[in-house]
């Protein structure tokens, strides 16, 4: 009997190790799947809630309207993406910004949210860009940083050297975080790519990323 709670245990955990991921990814496209559903289903407010809603319209609207609502919001998307490429296209975009700019209080949002969608798809930025290490949090333990900025001036003026902006982020979620303003001599810039930096602090540090160009691998000290 013990023989065979042993083997079914066994079995369980392998099982486990195969289910999991399959689960977890699934969950996580269900997930995203109704965050944006909740936002474009919205698309489709010229027709009935008899037709596209459960329970006669007074239950959530069905899954299949939801998708044709993200699809749409697809086409809507690449329309604007293509209006960009034209003359009157740019005027009307333009248009709309300045009427978002001219909003009072939206303009804050508009203007902060514009800010960081720049700092994120231009490729002039280092956002996010960078893998480094700091001391945190405490002297002798290091913890996986992320550039933000290159320099934060007034940081730097006030302190008389450049400080350079780095979020840290927790695990297994790292999503959240913490925004440090850490001294440019003491940030250890690693070869790790962003995408795997991001798959090690996923993975609670058991998914450690090979070393990359160790021929090239700088080993600096942090100055006391």
């Amino acid at each position: 009997m013990r023989k065979t709670i042993l083997r079914w245990r066994a079995n369980f955990f392998t099982g486990l190790l195969v289910v999991m991921p399959v689960v977890a990814s699934l969950a996580i496209v269900l997930w995203l799947f109704s965050a944006v559903s909740g936002v474009t289903n919205s698309l489709l407010f010229f027709l009935p809630k008899t037709l596209t809603h459960a329970g006669n319209g007074q239950g959530q609207m069905s899954w299949y309207w939801s998708v044709l609502a993200l699809l749409i919001s697809f086409l809507l998307v690449a329309l604007v993406g293509r209006a960009t490429r034209n003359y009157v296209g740019r005027q009307l975009i333009r248009g709309v910004d300045r009427l978002m700019s001219s909003v009072p209080l939206l303009n804050k949002i508009y203007g902060t949210l514009k800010q960081v969608n720049e700092a994120f798809t231009s490729t002039q930025k280092s956002s996010f860009k960078q893998v480094v290490l700091i001391e945190y949090p405490r002297k002798g333990i290091h913890s996986i940083g992320f550039v933000t900025n290159d320099e934060i001036p007034e940081a730097s003026v006030r302190l008389g050297q450049t400080m350079v902006g780095v979020f840290v982020p927790t695990t297994p979620n790292p999503t959240s975080g913490f925004l440090m303003v850490v001294p440019h001599d003491q940030i250890i810039r690693l070869d790790m790519t962003v995408t795997d930096a991001f798959k090690y602090v996923f993975s609670l540090g058991s998914i450690a990323p090979e070393l990359r160009a160790p021929s090239v691998v700088e080993s600096r000290q942090i100055p006391e």
